[in-house]
């Protein structure tokens, strides 16, 4: 998904937006994250280019955020849409300054904080999820015994 709107004579520098040491020039949203997006986000159906298109806004506008300061793959939208995003840079392009552009791949999204007061803190959630399924499966292994 790129900017459309950029595309004009005398341009030399490919459209990106800035998003902490990264500079985004596309976006991808897997099959898994058009899934969540549907389930947890909206509840109507949506293409990939609604989604991306959405995503872009509110990249231009500033609405994304890292969800931990020095971590690179959890964000939030809006402070309230938490999803999970990978970058690969994209082959050949470079801003005016010679940094690479990079293409956003949306893994997943996981939710709305205002709905599921679990993603408020990831890390104690993950930590609680862990031990249970590891707890499940001990008592399970013992059953089998």
């Amino acid at each position: 998904m790129r900017d459309k709107a950029t595309e004009r004579w005398g341009t030399y520098e490919a459209f990106h937006v800035p998003l902490g040491d990264k500079r985004i020039a596309d976006i991808v949203i897997t099959n898994h994250a058009k899934v969540r997006y549907e389930d947890r986000i909206k509840d109507t159906k949506a293409r990939y280019e609604d989604i991306a298109l959405w995503l872009w806004e509110r990249l231009k506008q500033g609405r994304v955020t890292p969800y931990y300061r020095k971590e690179e793959d959890v964000y939030l939208v809006d402070d309230d849409i938490v999803m999970v995003a990978e970058f690969s840079e994209l082959t050949g392009e470079f801003d005016l300054a010679g940094r690479p552009l990079h293409r956003m791949i949306i893994v997943t999204f996981l939710g709305l904080m205002s709905e599921t007061i679990e993603l408020r803190d990831l890390k104690s959630y993950y930590s609680w999820l862990r031990h249970s399924r590891r707890m499940t499966l001990m008592k399970n292994s013992r059953k089998r015994k």
